[in-house]
């Protein structure tokens, strides 16, 4: 499981959620970075949402190797409602929620926003549903921050409490989940080593 490369909008402090913006120069060479650690590795298939963030580090990823992408829209960002485009500060002062939502998860009670209940059913409904059809499968999975922490504190069974635990999902971040049967196991939880002196960037 990966995360997208940084966006345009994480240079500027922006929420994205359900919304786009383009990778960066730097987005695109962390996902290069990525897809060069990932070529001995036998991928069968590669899921990505329909956002373009991660849709196009999944193309970077798949560079020509005739891997079939599938884009599936629930595996898309949580979605902040009326915060979505808004920089950090801009939401901090019109919402107490802001602060809740960082550092007290089960507490937070969104306006227009998706509730982590309701994210939760979405994002693991679509991973339960990968897991069957492609048993005995190596799967990518391509994904955002928000999204990849909570398939990651799923299979670690984590309270919502501790939804923030680190490590943080950085770009391109790079997990790995061995699956036996009823079985699951966490080999590589957001590691970066890949990026080298890149610029590890927390967006």
């Amino acid at each position: 499981m990966e995360r997208n490369g940084q966006m345009e909008w994480n240079k500027e402090g922006r929420l994205q959620g359900g919304k786009n913006s383009e990778l960066t120069e730097l987005g695109i060479r962390q996902a290069e970075l990525l897809g060069e650690k990932l070529n001995d590795e036998k991928i069968d298939v590669i899921y990505t949402s329909n956002l373009q963030r991660a849709y196009r580090t999944a193309e970077i990823i798949e560079n020509n190797k005739g891997i079939k992408i599938i884009i599936d829209e629930n595996l898309g960002e949580i979605r902040w409602g009326d915060w979505e485009g808004l920089k950090h500060e801009e939401i901090r002062a019109i919402s107490d929620q802001y602060d809740v939502f960082w550092n007290k998860p089960h507490l937070y009670e969104p306006t227009t926003g998706e509730s982590f209940d309701n994210f939760k059913k979405r994002v693991l409904g679509s991973i339960t549903n990968i897991i069957k059809q492609n048993d005995n499968k190596n799967v990518s999975v391509v994904v955002h921050g928000v999204v990849a922490k909570q398939i990651l504190n799923f299979f670690e069974n984590k309270p919502l409490e501790k939804f923030w635990d680190p490590p943080f999902m950085h770009s391109t971040s790079l997990s790995i989940i061995e699956i036996d049967e009823d079985i699951a196991e966490i080999k590589l939880y957001a590691d970066t080593s890949h990026l080298g002196s890149v610029e590890n960037v927390r967006c």
